[in-house]
Order: C-alpha cells, then structure tokens, then sequence
C-alpha cells in the first residue's frame, strides 16, 4: 500500500515527532503514579481529582467580584467526579454571598482545602436561606483551614438588638445540614454575622483546632451551635464570642467537647430547651478539659417554663477551669424569666459536674434552680473548688431548688441545703 507524500512533508514530520515526545511523556508521568487530565470548560491541564477555583472564574484580591458561582460551579465539578476530590481555594482575598455546597456526591471524599482567606459580602439581604456557606446532604467531606471573615462588625447594632428582630436572623457562617462524616480543620471563622458554625440533621462530625472570634458584646454570636445531631467530637478550639462559645440544643446526642478555650462569650450551654414544639430530648453530653475566662456563665443547662415536656439526660461536666466566671455551675429552669411564673416540662437528670476549679465573679458559685413540676435528679457535685475574685475577701455560696445533689470531695463553696 502506498502512503500519500503530503504525509512525509518536513513540517508533518516535524509535528509527527513532536507528538511522539508528549506521548512518551505522559507514559512517563503515568508510570510515576501522577495521571494529568485536561480540562474541557477551560482547557487547563490540572491533575485528575483536585479542582481549583481559579479556573472556574474565581478572581482574588478583586473587592468587586463576587466568587460565589465561581465556587459552586468548581464545588459542583469535585462532587461529581469518579472518586476522591479536592477543591482548592488558592491563597488571596475572595469575596463571596451566599455559597451552597450540596450533594449527594459521587466523589468521596471531597477535600475543600482553603488556603486563603474568604470574606462575605456585608449585606445579609444576599443571604435568602439564611447561610453564607451551607454543606448540605453531603455524606464525606473534609473541610481544611484558610479563614473566613464575615465582616460581622459592619451590621451588629449593640445598643438596640434586643428589640431588634434581624438580630436574631443573621446569617450563618458556615452551615451543616444533612451531612454525614464530615471533618472540619483548622477553619478560622471571623466576625460572624449569626452563629460561627451551625449543626442541623447532621452525624458524625469531627472538627478540631478551630478559631472562632467575634467581639464580646456582639449579639448571637454563638460559636457552635449544634442541634438535632448526632456522634459529634468537638476538640482543641479556640472560641471567643459574644454569645455561646457552644450552644447544645434540642435533638443533640453523643456529644464529645474537650479542649476548649472559651471566653468572652456565655460559656458552654445545654439548651435552651422547651421554647418551641417538637423539639427532642437531648442525651449524652461529655464536656472535658476545658477553660472558661470572663464569661457571663460556666457549664449551664437552661430551659423554658411552659408546657413542652422533654428530657435532658447523661450529661457530664468535668476537669474544668474557670477564670473570673460568672454563674460557674448554672441549672437555670427559668431561663428569660425574673419571676418564676410557671414550671418548666423539661425533665433534667442524670447530670455530673465533677473536678471544677477556679474563680467566681459572682458569690452564688453554683446554682441549681429546677422546676416545681420535674425535680432535678440524679446531680453529682463532686471536687468543685471555687473562690470569689471580687475586691472584698466575700465568701460564695450555693443555692439549690428543687433539686437533691449528692457530694463528693471536697466542695467550696460548702454544699447547698435543699429549699
């Protein structure tokens, strides 16, 4: 058979050979484990499985480019790949509203691996479902450092929030809800608008070595605010906030807190509990090793007085530290009322607070104050060790209602009486 000359020109043979050298090239690359692919939209070579936003659009150090699609559409791209992804938001500034990574995936797992800093939009009219970055029915995520400013500052009204009802719709920084197995690392979350990080219909979550910071009196702030959420391990944070540094509401189980440094903000809560209907019992709380400083409050459950029963159960407190705390030890069953109008449904039991040490800003050091209609049982003090930090030497006290504490070790202040 004969070949047509055209085919044998210098300049075919030329390309010919050069073709030939990429070959061999990619067969090179390959045997060393490293598959490259390139992709169609943008024509970018870029390594198979790992997704950078810049070549979905995304501009850094622009102040008027809003990031968000740019971010779903790489996050879209990493979901759907054949196995595990990373997305990679490079070092910069990126501005963005609201962003919603959401699945189900195909890709598992997915890496987001922020390794610059991200600041929102600070107008909370661009937030329509309430988030600035939600994570939504993903089963399988990993989501790795940078830090995220929501340039909070620009919208808190101090002054007048508590009649102010946006105070109390603010967007969250960053939202779980309906994921599973997910790990948060690193993250640094700035100036919240709303809550820091928001837990909603979600399980199994890790998230350790978190920095989380708004100013002290800046409303609704909370730091973690888990609720109707299961098999969560919370670890080594950081978190200083105007409100909550943890927030434990209705529907948490299997919650593991240890680490924490938390202050300024309204300490580590459970609750509350028994405002709205149909909310669940929440049980297995273990708060460890953790240090509180300047904070209007220490470990706390609080609940409401009115007619929605529900239990919180198995609930333990122990080797913690408190710094100047107000309200160190606080079971508080007439949460958002002076007068003690009606009983709280909210049945607390099985509750252990044990080796709390330290200072009290207030001469009430502990406080159990629980309903008329469901006792507290089941309350353990046991080696709680505090003292006053006011200008006069005053002695601190505990005060018990409606509740029958066993003691152990030694207790100071001295064991409350029942009354």
């Amino acid at each position: 058979m004969a070949f047509p000359r055209r085919l044998f020109r210098p300049s075919n043979v030329v390309v010919l050979g050069l073709a030939l050298v990429m070959m061999s090239r990619v067969a090179e690359v390959a045997a060393r484990g490293k598959i490259y692919s390139l992709e169609p939209r943008r024509g970018l070579l870029q390594e198979a499985g790992v997704v950078d936003v810049t070549s979905f659009g995304a501009k850094a150090n622009d102040p008027l480019f809003d990031n968000a699609q740019a971010f779903i559409e790489a996050w879209n791209a990493a979901c759907k790949g054949p196995g595990p992804a990373k997305l990679v938001i490079p070092p910069g500034s990126y501005i963005t509203g609201a962003v919603v990574f959401q699945g189900p995936c195909t890709s598992s797992p997915v890496t987001v691996e922020v390794q610059g800093t991200i600041l929102a939009l600070p107008d909370p009219s661009v937030y329509t479902n309430g988030d600035w970055f939600t994570i939504e029915m993903v089963d399988g995520i990993v989501f790795k450092g940078g830090v995220f400013d929501a340039q909070g500052q620009n919208l808190w009204q101090y002054n007048d929030c508590k009649s102010n009802p946006d105070c109390q719709h603010l967007p969250v920084s960053i939202h779980l809800n309906k994921a599973q197995n997910v790990a948060i690392d690193g993250v640094t979350s700035l100036n919240s608008m709303g809550f820091h990080v928001a837990m909603t219909f979600s399980s199994n979550i890790t998230a350790t070595k978190l920095n989380l910071t708004a100013p002290g009196d800046s409303p609704n702030t909370d730091g973690i605010h888990i609720s109707t959420t299961s098999s969560v391990n919370i670890s080594d944070s950081f978190i200083s906030t105007g409100d909550d540094c943890l927030g434990i509401i209705q529907g948490a189980s299997d919650i593991s807190v240890t680490g924490i440094q938390c202050g300024p903000g309204h300490g580590i809560s459970i609750g509350s509990l028994g405002k709205y209907p149909n909310e669940q019992d929440v049980r297995g709380v273990h708060v460890k090793n953790c240090t509180l400083t300047g904070t209007t409050n220490g470990v706390r459950i609080k609940t409401f007085p009115g007619k929605l029963q529900l239990e919180a159960s198995d609930i333990v407190f122990e080797d913690i530290v408190m710094n100047n705390v107000a309200n160190p030890i606080l079971i508080d069953q007439y949460y958002g009322f002076h007068q003690k109008l009606s009983a709280s449904r909210v049945k607390v039991h099985d509750v252990h607070f044990r080796n709390i040490r330290g200072t009290s800003a207030s001469l009430v050091a502990v406080s159990l104050a629980c309903s008329s209609l469901f006792p507290c049982e089941g309350i353990e003090l046991a080696d709680i060790d505090l003292s006053y930090t006011g200008r006069k030497p005053l002695p601190i006290s505990a005060s018990c209602t409606n509740a029958k504490p066993t003691f152990s070790g030694k207790q100071n202040p001295p064991s409350c009486a029942l009354i």
